[in-house]
Formats: structure tokens, C-alpha cells, sequence
């Protein structure tokens, strides 16, 4: 219609979203606020005395491996200092993922399932359906850093802190909610949405790493480049930096616009770079359930290959570094404990990392079986499944993708970080071998989530993204279910507590041959569920 407001029809759009994630932002919301003020909590327990911090400081506050982690500690006179370096990055990235995903459920995958183009033959401007979907994660981000900020008040600490914290939290959320509104314009398909979105990220942890592992003296200016960074980089409970919070907001309004362009400048339906049409005759490959599922399942698996083969080299450039720690300090002993053992610190250092890796091949392992529910979504499924092509060759093809990927991916950063860390020691032949095999110990617990995610997808297909969330709470399990003085029962909910620390730790086969078994009888129901139920449910 012309002259009509683009942003009509925004109020009930916003309001369908909101009931319609009303639990899943519950989740989040209370989620990642119960993990902080718990963590705070725990923190007070372990490093309540000014003695305990100060010794914190001068160990892993202020070593290269920590930095690259989790960021520098920058003032360990208080509580909260203690608890932006533990927590402030680890949060904000999921803060931002869940900025990432709310932002891609309400553009792009309603426009790919066709709902968007029945709403917008209504009277609904073209602006209405993204602005909804990035209004619902702003305000998503609002909860978070407001509830987190007054969560910390009424845990004792200081004010300034909590809110500079909370708005850490907030700003960084909004910028990737932006991230998620241009990716959203780019593909035509909310899996690559999500994979741009994901790169991006990626590419800000990275970045940040780089940039604080090197400390005052290198080159500051990658992590002043990664959104991720900004929320170190505000010093919440240290002289507080009230103006760098402005910069993502301000990230987030460039990128709000651009995708307030781009959305004007492309098909309802249709992508910025569109998908590239095939050949006229398709190649022998295609032939097969196998082949299909290799052309679907390349691009992301070199991706995700390069990326830890890269990361597991900035990671090994560092190891090095936790050499100058004291091992006779109470402080170092009481964190090398908790890490997962006492051998020798860089053994424990690599094994940690390498820990770090194994969930994000977790995270690459559902994102290669999310793509059977998205080729049933499509309706790309019933045709496959129409032809000669059975049902358990359809799953496994994508399934072999999931098993074999996790140990290309963990082979990957066990490379990477065994060429770095063995050109440093003189001795990249041994290096190789001993963490290429290191980082393969993990694929077990990996298998264990890919089960899970099969069966999700072969019982109750809805619930498919729920797989998602297992990752969620295995990350928090094992980042901070020590710290919190969890029972070892609800740490042994996750796959990657039963992982030996290698090196560092005795390698047994027992847990891993148990974690392979409860892999293989997943997929079993998962394949036998899949079998049972109809397509396109």
C-alpha cells in the first residue's frame, strides 16, 4: 500500500512473539541470572578474604592462559572484580548466542517456513516482522542486565559494580541481536543465519583471546575489536568505564540499519546472496543417501575444521605461560585442583583447553543433526524419502557426518595446538601425536549429545532445538559446577565430566568405552523412533 507506515503492525507482532517464547525467554532469562548470582555466591566461599583474591591476582589473574580463557582480572580487592573475571565472558557469549537465535526464530525461520509471507499479506509493513524480532531480543537483554544488576545489590555488592555489569551483559546482547538481524538478510535459510551469526561470534572470542592473552604490552587493539572484549573492557566493580557499553549500542544501531536497508532491498523469502542454482545433470555423488548428505554437510564441516584448527593454535601459543605460575602458591593449588588435576600445570592447562574444544564440537555435532529436522521442515525429506532411498540410509548419512566430523574437528585443534605448542618446545612430532589423541578422547562425550540430539529429533521432533539447551547446561557443569560445589551426581549429568583430563591425568579406557555404549544405544531408539513416526510431523 503506498505511503503505509513500515512499522505497521509492529505492536501485535511484538506481542505474538513474547507469547509465543514466553518460555523459552524464561529459560534464558532466569537462566543465565540464577547462574550469576549462584557463581557470586560461590565466589564468596572460596575467595571471601582480601589475602585469597590478592593471591588470585598474582597467579591466574595475571597468566597468559587465563587471559586467552576467561580475560583479565582486573581488580581483585573486591568480590565482584572476582566475579567479572570469572564469569563476564563466558556470560556474555551467551548472552549473545541467545541474542543470535531469538533474532534468526523471528525473521528468517518465519519467512523460510512461509508463515511470514501470510502475515505480511495483511497490513503489516515491511519493517514490522524484524523490528519484532529484534525488539524481543533487546528486551530479552534488558531483563538480563537489569535482574543481574539488582541480583548482585542484593547480594552485598556495590551499586556501580552491578549495574556497570549488568549493562556489560545488555550492551553486548544488543549487538549481536544486530548481528543476528543482518545474518538474517544474507541467507535464505535460518540454519545459515545461525551459522553467519556463529562465525561472527566465533571470530570475537577469537580476537579477544589474541588480544588479552598478550597482556598491557601486545596488541590491545583485538580485543578493543570483539564486541566480547567490550565487556571486560568495562571494568565492572574497577573504576567503571560508563562510555564503552556505548560502543556495541552503538555496533548495534549501524547494524539495525543496514538491516533496515537490506530488507527493503530483497524477495520476501529470498536472501542477499542468493543460493546458487545447481547444475542441469547431477553429479554420480548424489546418487546415494551418503553423497546427498556430503553436499549438504561439507561447507560447515571444513569450517568448523579451520576454525579449531586456528584456535587450538592461539591456545597452544600460550600454554608456555602457565610455567610462571608458583606451583607451591595456595591460591594456584586450589585452581589447578579444580581444573581437573595435579600433574604437571601445562598438562592440566592443555587439558582444560582441550575440555573448552570438546564442547564446541558438541556444538558443531548438533548443528549437523539439527540439519535432518531442517530438510524435513523444507520438505526436502519426502521426496528424498519417496524414492529408493530408506529411512535408516537417510539418518545415518547425516549421522556419520556428526561421528566422523566430532573427530575431524577435535583431530583439528589437537593439530593446531600440537604445531604451536611443539615448534615453542622443540618437539612438534610429539606434540602432534600426544594432543591430536588428547583432544580425540573427547568425542565420546560429543557422541553422547549427537544420541541425544537423534532422539529429540526421531521422538518429538518439535522439541529438536532442545538439544541446544543440553549444550547450555553442559557448558555451565563444566565451567562452574566446581565452583558452585555441585553434587558429583548433577556433574556426572554431563557427558564431559566423565572425559579423562589428558594430558595430565591418567588415560582409561573405562569411561570412554561407557560413553561410546550409551552413544550407541541412543542412536539405536533414535533410529527406531524415526522409523515409527511420520514425516513431516
Amino acid at each position: 500500500m503506498t505511503g503505509q507506515n513500515p512499522l505497521t503492525g509492529l505492536r501485535p507482532l511484538l506481542g505474538l512473539a513474547l507469547r509465543r517464547d514466553r518460555l523459552l525467554l524464561a529459560a534464558w532469562v532466569l537462566g543465565l541470572v540464577g547462574i550469576t548470582l549462584a557463581t557470586t555466591s560461590a565466589m564468596g566461599d572460596l575467595y571471601g578474604t582480601v589475602e585469597s583474591r590478592r593471591q588470585l591476582a598474582a597467579t591466574a589473574g595475571a597468566n597468559p592462559a587465563f587471559l586467552a580463557l576467561i580475560g583479565p582480572l582486573h581488580d581483585a580487592s573486591t568480590l565482584g572484580g572476582v566475579l567479572a573475571w570469572r564469569w563476564g565472558v563466558f556470560g556474555a557469549l551467551l548472552v549473545a548466542l541467545m541474542s543470535t537465535f531469538l533474532v534468526t526464530r523471528h525473521t528468517r525461520a518465519e519467512e523460510e517456513s512461509g508463515r511470514l509471507e501470510l502475515i505480511g499479506s495483511a497490513v503489516v509493513g515491511r519493517h514490522a516482522p524484524l523490528a519484532a524480532g529484534v525488539l524481543t531480543a533487546l528486551l530479552a537483554n534488558v531483563a538480563i542486565g537489569l535482574l543481574t544488576a539488582l541480583g548482585l545489590i542484593g547480594l552485598g555488592e556495590p551499586a556501580a559494580g552491578s549495574f556497570a555489569f549488568g549493562a556489560a551483559f545488555t550492551a553486548v546482547g544488543w549487538a549481536f541481536a544486530g548481528v543476528g538481524a543482518v545474518s538474517a538478510q544474507v541467507s535464505e535459510s535460518a540454519r545459515t543465519a545461525n551459522a553467519v551469526s556463529g562465525a561472527v561470534l566465533g571470530l570475537a572470542y577469537l580476537l579477544r583471546a589474541v588480544g588479552d592473552a598478550a597482556g598491557d604490552e601486545g596488541p590491545t587493539w583485538l580485543t578493543w575489536a570483539s564486541p566480547l572484549g567490550w565487556a571486560s573492557l568495562t571494568r565492572p566493580f574497577a573504576d567503571e568505564r560508563w562510555w564503552v557499553p556505548l560502543l556495541p549500542l552503538a555496533l548495534c544501531a549501524v547494524l539495525l540499519v543496514v538491516a533496515s536497508v537490506l530488507v527493503t532491498r530483497r524477495d520476501l523469502g529470498g536472501g542477499l546472496v542468493p543460493t546458487r542454482l545447481g547444475p542441469a545433470r547431477a553429479p554420480a555423488s548424489l546418487g546415494s543417501a551418503f553423497g546427498l548428505a556430503w553436499r549438504l554437510q561439507r561447507s560447515m564441516l571444513l569450517g568448523w575444521a579451520l576454525a579449531l584448527l586456528v584456535l587450538g593454535g592461539v591456545y597452544g601459543a600460550v600454554a608456555r605461560g602457565v610455567e610462571e605460575m608458583l606451583a607451591d602458591n595456595p591460591a594456584l593449588s586450589q585452581i589447578i585442583t579444580r581444573m581437573g588435576g595435579t600433574g604437571a600445570v601445562v598438562d592440566v592447562y592443555l587439558a582444560t583447553i582441550l575440555g573448552v574444544i570438546g564442547l564446541f564440537s558438541a556444538i558443531y555435532v548438533v548443528q549437523a543433526l539439527l540439519r535432518l529436522r531442517t530438510e524435513e521442515t523444507e520438505y526436502r525429506a519426502e521426496p528424498v524419502l519417496a524414492t529408493a532411498v530408506g529411512r535408516h540410509a537417510w539418518v545415518a548419512g547425516h549421522l556419520v557426518f556428526a561421528i566422523v566430523g566430532t573427530a575431524v574437528v577435535l583431530a583439528a585443534a589437537g593439530l593446531g595446538a600440537g604445531l604451536v605448542h611443539g615448534a615453542r618446545v622443540g618437539d612438534v612430532g610429539g606434540q602432534v601425536v600426544r594432543l591430536v589423541g588428547a583432544a580425540l578422547v573427547h568425542a565420546p562425550a560429543a557422541w553422547v549429545v549427537a544420541g541425544l540430539a537423534l532422539v529429540l529429533f526421531a521422538l518429538v521432533p518439535k522439541l529438536t532445538s532442545v538439544s541446544w539447551a543440553v549444550l547450555v547446561v553442559c557448558l555451565v557443569l563444566g565451567q562452574l559446577g566446581p565452583l558452585l560445589r555441585l553434587d558429583q551426581w548433577v556433574m556426572d549429568l554431563s557427558p564431559f565430566t566423565h572425559v579423562p583430563r589428558v594430558p595430565g591425568a591418567e588415560l582409561t579406557a573405562a569411561p570412554l568405552l561407557w560413553l561410546t555404549l550409551v552413544a550407541a544405544v541412543l542412536v539405536g531408539i533414535g533410529f527406531a523412533g524415526f522409523r515409527r513416526r511420520d514425516v513431516g510431523r
